[in-house]
């Protein structure tokens, strides 16, 4: 709802100033275009699936399922191009059932025809560079992937030039709207803070393109011809990585820093934490990894090592990288803002921490693990699922300061040194956590077996998603659509009980009294709009951003009742 909004606004405010570079540079966008991989080095098989029943399907010793908690699973293996073409055969309909759910939530945003031939053409300049910066294999390997892409969006670009620019959409959604389209927070905990003193990792990824994109979470398992065997859980047609654990037990997730918005994509962060993940044994291995590419977005990536038995957060943007490690201490915290020497004096940074949530989360962490003692999965789990704020005040379900927002794509829970990982369930991170053990999915054993061998460790269902109170979130989600539509089109009229039913759904959110007080505005009812935005602001107020907006609301308000 809000996120989507965002989005949209700051799409409109970089649009023209993007499309004009475009059109000052468009030399050089032909080479890009024509490029396809070299893949004739490859040994390839094509793959023939068995349909096994309605969700399970197989290659060879390749693997597509869909567990009681209705996550998909996923296994491949193989060289690069091997990779793709099995990644692609086994889970076609969803990757291209994503990929409509991707470009119409793109089509919404906008819907003009004619700025959609500008995005077109804006997408193939802006990506020119982004195959001078991506490995020869990865390449391979979404060309694999792409030959079981949709034809319905040819249009755009070619199916394997589409592929490669979605795995930049994360860093491109960050850098369109100067950052924020993701609010995720990770940490990590071991020796005298965790129960059995090992390291455990928890993270919360905020990535939000609409409830229909969530509904379908992969976790994948790979097993490359090179490098180590690597789970990760994204989504169908990704081969990069946003959170994810190798076989070593070296483990990345990325939270969004700050950025200013640059003019070419280059390396998808996503595929700078799929080599680290393939290639990196140890945290000296990974910071090297990152050193050597070139990214176009700032991000912070939270590395685990079993061997190090430690994290460090890599910080990453086109121009510096920094590590932050901790010291006398054995717990490490990332929201979304650089924490090391690097970035001290960094003017974007220091913005960020004053005016964004980043900086209220990151204390929300460190209030919640001076009250947790001793962490088990199971109190990461519920660390990862707390909806207040501060000194556990009600700060409304969707609240963007809460750790958990209600909109997180999926929530992932690690225990590198035995090899174990939890991947959260819908809704949100809400439902089960169901447990997997790389040692056990990689030996060698049978996926039907392997899979399953520790649903005895899974982590319990939040009681929170089957109560009134979420019911009356999900509602209040979608009243908010219906307000917005009304408070934009006057002629648009709701019913007398339509707002105080709206609020009572979710009565500590801010958001719903000021999207009350805009349709008040609108109809010319500046009396009942004061009431809303003074309401609003008696409110825990997501960004200094949002609290300025309601408070120019109010101050026309006040204007019109003079």
């Amino acid at each position: 709802m809000k996120k989507t909004k965002i989005i949209y606004t700051a799409f409109q405010r970089t649009f023209l100033y993007l499309t004009l570079c475009f059109f000052l540079a468009s030399c050089g966008i032909s080479k890009s275009v024509r490029h396809i991989p070299e893949v004739k080095q490859y040994i390839l098989e094509v793959p023939k699936i068995t349909r096994i029943n309605d969700s399970t399907f197989s290659h060879n010793q390749n693997y597509l399922t869909k567990n009681k908690q209705q996550l998909w699973e996923l296994y491949i293996q193989g060289n690069p191009l091997q990779l793709g073409y099995n990644n692609g055969a086994l889970t076609q309909s969803l990757m291209q059932k994503q990929e409509s759910i991707f470009f119409s939530k793109v089509e919404s945003f906008v819907p003009s025809k004619f700025k959609q031939r500008l995005l077109k053409g804006f997408l193939k300049w802006y990506n020119r560079k982004m195959y001078l910066n991506v490995r020869e294999d990865y390449q391979a390997e979404l060309y694999g992937l792409s030959q079981y892409s949709s034809d319905q969006y040819d249009f755009i670009a070619p199916k394997y030039l589409r592929n490669l620019y979605l795995h930049g959409a994360h860093d491109i959604g960050h850098a369109m709207q100067d950052l924020a389209m993701v609010g995720c927070t990770s940490l990590a905990v071991w020796n005298e803070n965790t129960e059995d003193g090992d390291l455990l990792i928890g993270r919360n990824f905020d990535f939000y393109v609409g409830d229909d994109f969530a509904k379908n979470k992969l976790v994948e398992f790979v097993q490359p011809e090179e490098g180590i065997p690597y789970m990760s859980v994204s989504w169908p047609g990704m081969i990069g990585v946003v959170s994810g654990m190798n076989k070593e037990g070296i483990t990345v997730t990325i939270n969004a820093g700050k950025s200013k918005i640059p003019l070419t994509a280059k390396t998808p962060i996503s595929l700078v934490t799929r080599e680290i993940l393939q290639y990196a044994k140890n945290i000296d291995e990974a910071i090297a990894i990152a050193k050597k590419r070139k990214v176009f977005v700032s991000e912070s990536i939270l590395v685990g090592s079993a061997a190090d038995k430690n994290a460090v957060i890599i910080e990453v943007s086109p121009k510096n990288l920094g590590v932050y490690k901790v010291q006398n201490t054995s717990q490490i915290l990332c929201t979304n803002h650089f924490q090391s020497e690097t970035y001290k004096d960094d003017k974007r940074n220091q913005k960020q921490i004053e005016e964004s949530h980043s900086e209220y989360r990151y204390e929300k962490l460190q209030e919640l693990l001076q009250e947790e003692k001793k962490i088990t999965p199971e109190k990461m789990a519920s660390i990862l699922r707390n909806k207040s704020g501060l000194k556990d005040e009600s700060i409304g379900y969707g609240n963007e300061k809460a750790l958990n927002q209600l909109l997180a794509h999926h929530a992932v829970i690690f225990s590198p040194q035995k090899k174990l990982v939890w991947v959260s369930s819908n809704p949100y991170q809400l439902g089960e956590f169901v447990c997997y053990d790389l040692n056990e999915v990689f030996s060698g054993k049978p996926l039907s077996q392997s899979l399953l061998a520790k649903t005895d460790l899974n982590i319990a269902r939040d009681p929170f998603a089957d109560s009134e109170e979420f019911q009356n979130y999900e509602l209040s989600k979608i009243l908010g659509k219906e307000i917005n539509k009304a408070a934009e089109n006057k002629d648009i009229l709701l019913t007398d009980d339509f707002i105080p039913y709206y609020e009572s759904m979710n009565p500590d959110f801010w958001l719903v009294y000021y999207q009350s007080g805009k349709y008040y505005f609108r109809k010319k009812e500046y009396s009942n709009a004061k009431m809303e935005f003074e309401k609003a602001l008696t409110k825990e107020i997501t960004t200094i951003s949002d609290r300025k907006n309601v408070e120019k609301s109010l101050q026309k308000t006040l204007k019109k009742l003079k």
